[in-house]
């Protein structure tokens, strides 16, 4: 569920009014409901229940220290794609053990942090990481537990920059080179084959490609087995969607259409059907899923103006603090803190930033805004500060995260001499 509701005309994110958290604090800020991604964790972690699994947090989605130590006190594990994101990781408390390093081009530092840290298992996109990784291990007298990611072709009809499972992206080893490669990994001599891996994207809408992916999976671990490779744990990737449209309910007469674009349970059972037999643990990565509606990004109308027919509603956040909707054209919802039950028009939502893909909403239906009012862009605890830079020597928005009617400035905003630094 997610926290977010309006209460005699003031959007609260749990039970505290963002326009009290607004007065504290200079916008932009990202604010989060500890409650929401509590709540998402524990949904996605009982789907599994019925087998031995792993939630391995996607980090690349918000790696908020505050919010991977609340997963890891859960029994989530780590899905790191840098050596950044393994520290992280490890600084958060999440065991090495449950953390596996994913990534189709891992420095060769990167590789030894892995191997220095003892993790569960290095997901290999190519042949030739396999064979920088067995021979950093052998320089260092170790055996380097490895799984290869399979990109099985599988379409998930999405936005290309987020699709990873076809032959045509960068990610993974084709399906019959990965069935020859489980042969052949034998001869590496400092490796072990300790799984198998697959993402084919994220904001997956469909069961369908679940239930591929768990039926190629399963043929592939059986196929390994009869090799004689003893797996550890099969990965089948996260990507299940958010629904970003219509979060908060505006008008008296609408509902809000939130949360997960498919029901935990029905993935996990298209993912597990097929693995019944098999006794290895199941790794599932959830990012966006987690934390994408514990998130708002709140801004300040800084002016209104007209120019083209157009009216253009220009805010204090940017493409710099949110860049979703400039990268993918991405949908966020769109609401005033305060509702003022003024006259609706179509505007655009833009930013400061000097670039014409500096928005956050074009064409869009908006309650009337004045100068210095508060908006709050929602569904943007995934990949919003994840991806926020200093361009235009910006300083980073304050993260800040709400439990009940309390908050916590998680991490401050960045400083503006830091920026340069």
């Amino acid at each position: 569920m997610m926290h977010y509701s309006y209460s005699n005309s003031q959007l609260l994110c749990e039970a505290a009014a963002i326009t009290t958290i607004a007065a504290a604090l200079p916008t932009p800020f990202y604010l989060y409901s500890r409650k929401t991604y509590l709540e998402n964790y524990e949904s996605i972690a009982a789907a599994f229940r019925n087998r031995p699994h792993r939630i391995c947090y996607a980090l690349k989605a918000n790696s908020n220290l505050d919010i991977l130590r609340d997963f890891a006190a859960r029994g989530a594990g780590a899905d790191v794609v840098s050596v950044g994101e393994l520290k992280l990781a490890l600084r958060a408390g999440i065991p090495a053990s449950a953390i596996v390093f994913a990534g189709v081009g891992k420095r060769d530092d990167e590789i030894i942090a892995g191997l220095e840290a003892d993790i569960r298992g290095l997901n290999v996109e190519s042949e030739a990481e396999l064979e920088v990784i067995n021979d950093l291990a052998r320089q260092r007298g170790v055996i380097a537990r490895v799984a290869l990611r399979v990109n099985p072709n599988i379409d998930i009809h999405g936005h290309p920059y987020i699709s990873t499972g076809r032959s045509a992206d960068k990610f993974g080893i084709e399906l019959e080179r990965v069935r020859s490669l489980m042969r052949e990994v034998r001869e590496f001599k400092h490796l072990k084959l300790a799984g198998l891996h697959s993402h084919i994207g994220s904001l997956i809408t469909e069961l369908a490609p679940y239930a591929e992916v768990g039926k190629v999976m399963a043929r592939l671990a059986h196929q390994a087995i009869a090799l004689g490779h003893e797996l550890d744990y099969l990965d089948v990737g996260g990507g299940l969607g958010v629904i970003y449209e219509n979060a908060i309910a505006v008008a008296s007469n609408t509902e809000p259409v939130e949360g997960l674009a498919l029901s935990p349970n029905n993935v996990a059972e298209q993912l597990m059907r097929p693995m019944a037999d098999l006794k290895c643990d199941l790794i599932f990565e959830p990012g966006r899923a987690l934390v994408a509606t514990c998130g708002a990004l709140v801004t300040r109308v800084l002016y209104i103006k007209h120019s083209g027919g157009k009216r253009f509603v220009v805010v204090d956040a940017s493409m710099s603090d949110l860049i979703r909707p400039s990268l993918y054209n991405a949908h966020h919802q769109i609401v005033p803190v305060h509702l003022q039950r003024r006259e609706r028009e179509k505007c655009e939502i833009v930013g400061p930033v000097c670039e014409s893909g500096d928005f956050f909403a074009k064409e869009r239906e908006l309650e009337k805004v004045e100068r210095g009012e508060l908006l709050a862009i929602m569904t943007a605890g995934a990949y919003g500060y994840s991806l926020s830079s200093n361009y235009n020597a910006r300083p980073r928005p304050a993260e800040v995260i709400v439990e009940g009617k309390s908050y916590k400035i998680s991490r401050p905003r960045q400083e503006v001499e830091r920026v340069w630094e």
